[in-house]
């Protein structure tokens, strides 16, 4: 992409705006959007379903949904997919296409090794499968990724996320439905087999793709460097051992669960450690320990990366240049302002993240499952459907960092509905309009950030570089969002002890005595306390959005100052008339 600011003004007519999803371009996406969400949910959420339905433990079933943890790690294997020719296909399809097909390949055969297996009988060969599914999956996605930022202009790329994100919803509602009811009718070998053809829509989709600009392959400086095969070899082993140590510890972090760790542990004899290991992830400390192991993990990550000091080697060089160099890349060229756009990525989408407990307040204000799918699963997602259209649409009318504002300023005060929500009687309406209003917001800014992201890659770098940035910006929101209930429960608690939260659950006594009738059952605590811990999270959900909008609006103005430099400079240097 362009590393030159938006321009500050120049923006398209409305109908310019709308004709940019009717482009081949952006149908293309849908069904590539499609292909993506299809194998993640069949591993990550269907295949829940059929361990369980094979009298599988709650614990195994659990365990299994770690397998995803994969697409978090991406970014390690990123360069591979920008600077690897795959033999043959390249030349015919184009390079990130023929990533795609590769891949598409790989989640077919994958899915048709579940389709023919027994959990009853292989567990492990089902987990190894659906790993070889989440690999092919992840790195699907970063082929999608890198090809739809390199098939249009950043002006466009609000109407391609929104397409992309338009296809991944059906490709949801498919991958939770359809192999449900194939399992019921017929068996669900018989379902994950239907699944499996179902991806050649991915297929079909790439091979209609128009081929993306000439893709560059950033060159490697080995000159001067000796050989060293037995030398390279031994380093190659430490490094990728460390790599492998620092992504086992980073994944425990984001789950939350140190599970895979500790049976690692195990396996190379350390029955101690593990225990230690499980025995900290289960203390009243663990939101520390959870964070100080990301922190490790991307340390270590970080550090593996580097060259030896004072040796030039050749695995420290095909490291540092895959992984450094995008890096260093996105800091020349940003500068002071890096760091800023950093923290925006990283702060942006925060207060949709930590609403992870929606579901736990919509049954305590009493609504009922079925009452919550209708509106959540159905309504939602035409909802969210709805803002990730206008979120490319305004990317499209008014530009990138403009839409970024508004998407920041949604966030939040969508938010707050859900604190007039909680002093509403039982009322469908009150849920649909809180809940539809927020999904429209969340759709917005989505899209928005998806197009900002994709819009500060750059040639080479493509595909390590929105891995990094999408990376990134899920990590914070993981870790916050996991303090979620503890927010609300400890908000509650201090409620019913008195002090300066009691005027708050007063007021919730008065207006909404009915609501949060089972909360004494469930949080032990009384209705009106319970009410007021989510008053009080929904308000923290808000003021989190705050840091977000302040970021959107300096990255503005600094991309408004920059762009006003050039004219500056253009107009001193004019020649007199």
């Amino acid at each position: 992409m362009s590393t030159q600011p938006e321009p500050a003004s120049g923006r398209r007519s409305f109908t310019a705006a709308l004709r940019v999803y009717t482009e081949r371009r952006a149908l293309v996406m849908i069904a590539l959007g499609f292909s993506a969400a299809l194998p993640y949910y069949l591993v990550f959420d269907t295949l829940s379903a059929w361990l369980r339905a094979s009298k599988i433990s709650l614990e195994v079933v659990g365990f299994f949904s770690l397998v995803t943890l994969v697409s978090s790690f991406k970014f390690l294997w990123a360069p591979f997919v920008d600077r690897g020719r795959i033999p043959i296909l390249t030349a015919l399809v184009g390079h990130r296409r023929s990533w795609m097909l590769v891949c598409q390949g790989v989640i077919m055969l994958g899915l048709w090794l579940l389709a023919a297996s027994d959990p009853t009988r292989s567990l492990g060969s089902i987990a190894a499968f659906a790993v070889l599914v989440g690999l092919g999956s992840a790195t699907q996605d970063i082929a999608i990724d890198a090809w739809r930022i390199e098939a249009a202009e950043v002006a466009k790329q609000g109407a391609m996320a929104a397409a992309y994100q338009w296809g991944y919803r059906l490709g949801i509602i498919t991958a939770g439905a359809v192999p449900l009811l194939l399992a019921d009718a017929y068996s669900w070998h018989v379902s994950y087999a239907a699944m499996a053809i179902l991806m050649t829509v991915g297929v079909v989709a790439v091979l209609a793709a128009p081929r993306e600009q000439q893709h560059t392959i950033r060159p490697i400086e080995t000159a001067g460097i000796a050989p060293a095969p037995a030398r390279d070899a031994l380093e190659w082993a430490i490094r990728l051992a460390i790599l492998s140590f620092a992504a086992l510890v980073l994944g425990s972090g984001l789950a939350a669960n140190a599970g895979i760790f500790a049976n690692v542990l195990r396996g190379i004899g350390a029955a101690g450690a593990a225990d230690a290991v499980l025995a900290l992830w289960a203390s009243d400390a663990r939101v520390f320990v959870q964070v100080g192991a990301v922190a490790a993990g991307l340390g270590l990550i970080a550090l593996v990366t580097l060259p030896l000091p004072g040796a030039r080697t050749r695995p420290g060089v095909y490291l540092s240049s895959a992984l450094v160099d995008p890096l260093r890349d996105f800091f020349s060229r940003y500068r002071t302002a890096a760091g800023l756009i950093l923290a925006l990525i990283c702060l942006y989408r925060i207060p949709d993240f930590v609403l992870n407990i929606m579901n736990p307040f919509y049954l305590d204000l009493g609504y009922t499952l079925t009452e919550i799918a209708e509106v959540r699963k159905i309504f939602g997602v035409f909802m969210t459907m709805f803002g990730v259209f206008a979120g490319g649409l305004a990317v499209a009318r008014y530009g990138l960092l403009r839409a970024m504002v508004i998407g920041a300023l949604a966030g939040p005060v969508s938010n707050l509905l859900f604190i007039w929500l909680a002093l509403q009687d039982h009322n469908l309406m009150a849920l649909f309009a809180a809940l539809g209003l927020d999904n429209v917001a969340g759709g917005f800014a989505g899209t928005c950030l998806i197009a900002y992201m994709s819009s500060l890659t750059s040639a080479g770098f493509t595909a390590t570089q929105y891995a990094l940035f999408s990376s990134l910006y899920a990590i914070p929101g993981r870790l916050i969002a996991s303090q979620s209930g503890r927010i609300v429960e400890g908000a509650a608690r201090a409620a019913d002890a008195g002090g300066m939260l009691t005027g708050i659950k007063n007021f919730i006594a008065t207006y909404a005595p009915q609501n949060f009738a089972t909360a004494l059952e469930r949080s032990g605590v009384s209705p009106a306390a319970l009410g007021t811990g989510y008053v009080l999270f929904f308000v923290y959900s808000a003021l989190i959005g705050v840091f977000a909008i302040a970021l959107s609006v300096a990255v503005l103005r600094r991309q408004e100052d920059d762009a006003r430099v050039p004219d500056a400079a253009a107009a001193a240097v004019k020649p007199a008339h």
